[in-house]
């Protein structure tokens, strides 16, 4: 399965070790299914994880992020972005992780904002789903192999 997650649950998974944002990170750097990442998109949540709020409550330092952010990289499909769509959403952050499922022909838009992305959602006909929603569609899909 073809997934992106937004940068709000990769900062979950980071903040706490419990629940299904920090299983689906768990499942993308054991390549149980291809993260799609673009170099905006990377960029975006190097940005939002090394800021000091997220990094007091993860209790990680910088580089232990850049290197969860380097095995992110090594194990995840680069998305070249062919066509960008901006703006199309009301945050610009959020465009850069609709472009990179676009792009990257995404089944999955995983976020905890699926609101932010209804609009995308209808006219791309892109399944947006929350963290817990993804892992059991992910459970699902492993049941039927």
């Amino acid at each position: 399965m073809r997934i992106v997650l937004d940068t709000n649950v990769l900062v979950a998974a980071l903040r706490s070790d419990a629940g299904a944002s920090r299983q689906l990170l768990e499942r993308a750097l054991d390549q149980r299914y291809v993260l799609l990442l673009s170099v905006p998109l990377m960029i975006e949540y190097e940005d939002v994880l090394m800021r000091p709020e997220h990094l007091n409550v993860s209790n990680l330092s910088a580089k232990e992020v850049g290197v969860i952010l380097d095995a992110l990289a090594a194990v995840g499909e680069a998305v070249r972005l062919s066509f960008l769509w901006r703006p199309m959403l009301k945050d610009p952050a959020d465009d850069m992780v609709l472009e990179t499922a676009i792009n990257g022909r995404a089944e999955l838009l995983v976020t905890f904002n699926r609101k932010h992305f209804a609009r995308a959602s209808r006219l791309f006909e892109m399944t947006i789903a929350s963290p817990g929603e993804a892992l059991r569609r992910l459970e699902t899909e492993h049941e039927k192999k």
